[in-house]
């Protein structure tokens, strides 16, 4: 877990600067798991806790091997609402 909350403060230190696999890693670190798909630069991920609220469902993509930043901040967002939920 120590991993896990590395990835966290960098992504909310910076969240533009965040590598794609750590956006990926980041997300299976608080319960996301992320669904087979083909044919796409698009990374879906599913929280199978939280049904079909907000934050269910994330979808990140690589940008020049980073994450989009706002892609990021939508999954800050949804841990922080796993964390006060």
């Amino acid at each position: 877990m120590a991993n896990c909350k590395k990835l966290l403060e960098k992504a909310r230190n910076s969240p533009q600067n965040l590598r794609f696999e750590e956006v990926c890693k980041l997300a299976e670190c608080f319960g996301w798991t992320r669904q087979k798909q083909r044919g796409t630069s698009h990374a879906v991920f599913i929280h199978p806790s939280l049904g079909n609220t907000a934050g269910s469902l994330m979808n990140f993509q690589s940008k020049g091997g980073k994450a989009k930043a706002y892609q990021v901040r939508q999954l800050l967002d949804a841990i922080d609402g796993l964390n006060h939920g």
